[in-house]
C-alpha cells in the first residue's frame, strides 16, 4: 500500500479527533455564499517521504500529478507570477484583471541577490550549491519577503524550502504556514517530490528524503464529511515514477519528461469547495 496514503489517513483522523475548531471565532476565509469558512486544525504537522522507498501519491484519490508539475514549474522555472504562463485555473481567484498575482511566488524566486559566488536568483544559488557546496547547511529558499507582502494576491502557503545532501542523497524540508488539507495536501507533496527529483537528477544526486513541515494543517467544515468518506476508502501500492535521464539541465525540463505508470486510485471527488 502506498506509505502517502497511510499519513494522510493518520494526519487527518488526528485533526478530526484532536484538531482545535475555529467554530465561534472570527476568521478571514468566506464560502462562494458567503458563510465563514470554518476549520478544524492541528499545530506542527510533520510527515516524512522516504523518495527512494516510494513516489508519494494518492492513491485514495488522483493527484493530477502533471498539473501540479506545471504549476511547480510555473514558480521555480519561470518564476512567473501571471496565470497566463499556467495551464490551471486555480489561481485565478487571486489574480488582477491582468492575470498577475503581484509579488508573489515565482516573482519572488526571481529577485536576484549579491551571493559570495556572484549574482543570481534564489533558485540559480540553490543549482549552484548543490553542484559546487554540496554539504553546505545553507541551501535554502525563501518566498515570504515582509516587503512585499501587501502587493501578494496571496501570501505563500508553501514558503520554504531548505536543502541537504547527505552522502550522495538530496533531502529537503518544505516549510508550509497554512494547508487545506483536502484541497492541497498530496497536490503540494507530489510538487515537491519531483522538484527534488529534479534538483537530485542535475546536480548528480539521488532523491532522499522530503520532509513536509505544515504549521497549520486544517480540514474546512464543509470538507469534513468528504474526508471522512475519503480516508476509508481502500489503498493502493503507490505508482511508479520517472525522469528523462536525457535533462541534465533543471530549466529544460517540462510535464513530459514526467513518467507515471501503474497509478491505481479511488475515484475523482469532484466539486470540492473551497474557500477564499
Amino acid at each position: 500500500m502506498s506509505k502517502a496514503d497511510v499519513l494522510f489517513v493518520s494526519m487527518c483522523q488526528d485533526i478530526l479527533d484532536n484538531g482545535f475548531s475555529s467554530e465561534g471565532q472570527q476568521v478571514r476565509p468566506r464560502w462562494e455564499d458567503g458563510a465563514p469558512a470554518h476549520t478544524i486544525k492541528r499545530f506542527g504537522v510533520v510527515n516524512r517521504y522516504d523518495l527512494q522507498e516510494e513516489f508519494p501519491a494518492l492513491t485514495l484519490r488522483p493527484t493530477a500529478i502533471k498539473t501540479a508539475v506545471d504549476e511547480m514549474l510555473w514558480i521555480w522555472q519561470k518564476k512567473s507570477n501571471n496565470i497566463k504562463d499556467l495551464r490551471g485555473k486555480i489561481w485565478d481567484s487571486w489574480a488582477d484583471e491582468n492575470g498577475s498575482i503581484g509579488k508573489a511566488y515565482g516573482y519572488q524566486l526571481g529577485v536576484k541577490y549579491k551571493f559570495p559566488h556572484g549574482e543570481m536568483d534564489q533558485v540559480d544559488n540553490v543549482l549552484w550549491q548543490l553542484k559546487n557546496t554540496p554539504y553546505s547547511r545553507r541551501i535554502m529558499t525563501n518566498i515570504y519577503n515582509f516587503a512585499d507582502l501587501t502587493e501578494m494576491g496571496l501570501e505563500p502557503c508553501a514558503y520554504s524550502m531548505t536543502f541537504n545532501v547527505t552522502g550522495n542523497k538530496l533531502n529537503a524540508i518544505l516549510n508550509q504556514r497554512s494547508q487545506d488539507i483536502l484541497a492541497a495536501n498530496n497536490w503540494n507533496v507530489v510538487q515537491y517530490a519531483v522538484l527534488v527529483h529534479m534538483m537530485a537528477q542535475v546536480s548528480g544526486l539521488v532523491p532522499g528524503e522530503l520532509v513536509h513541515v505544515i504549521a497549520d494543517a486544517h480540514i474546512y467544515d464543509r470538507h469534513v464529511d468528504i474526508i471522512k468518506e475519503l480516508i476509508a476508502r481502500p489503498q493502493f501500492p503507490a505508482p511508479k515514477f520517472s525522469l528523462n535521464p536525457e535533462i541534465k539541465n533543471f530549466y529544460d525540463f517540462t510535464i513530459d519528461d514526467i513518467k507515471i505508470e501503474d497509478y491505481q486510485k479511488n475515484p475523482q471527488i469532484l466539486d470540492i469547495p473551497v474557500a477564499v
